[in-house]
């Protein structure tokens, strides 16, 4: 149990922390009332009422959206193979080596032709 102590003791002065910040900007923060704080923050535009049953929204959201969700996941696969590519590389009789290597540049071909596609079809392109 005496192990937990410093983890204990490191989340109470982080809590304390967070208690004193929040206490502090209530009270020495400025009280500027207008409507611009009060209004939703969508990347700089100028925001325009939605009507009551929704709207439109361009696309050009989504896809950036999941471009980013493609490329973070081949990240998330290739930093792993990254850092144990030393012990693979000194496996048993360099067997091992040789599929990992194989293995992962059909990985990043594959993602290389997803890239390829999103750079034609105009995805990275911004108005």
């Amino acid at each position: 149990m005496g192990d937990y102590i410093p983890v204990i003791g490191l989340m109470a002065l982080g809590g304390g922390f967070i208690a004193i910040a929040m206490a502090l900007s209530h009270f020495v923060g400025p009280r500027r009332v207008n409507r611009a704080k009060y209004e939703a923050y969508e990347c700089g535009i100028e925001a325009t009422p939605l009507p009551a049953g929704g709207g439109r929204i361009p696309v050009k959201y989504y896809i950036t959206a999941m471009l980013f969700i493609v490329f973070d996941i081949e990240i998330v696969f290739l930093y792993p193979w990254a850092v144990s590519f030393f012990d693979m590389s000194h496996g048993a009789g360099g067997t091992v080596a040789w599929f990992g290597l194989v293995e992962m540049m059909l990985f990043i071909a594959t993602v290389f032709i997803a890239y390829l596609y999103v750079v034609r079809r105009g995805g990275l392109t911004w108005d």
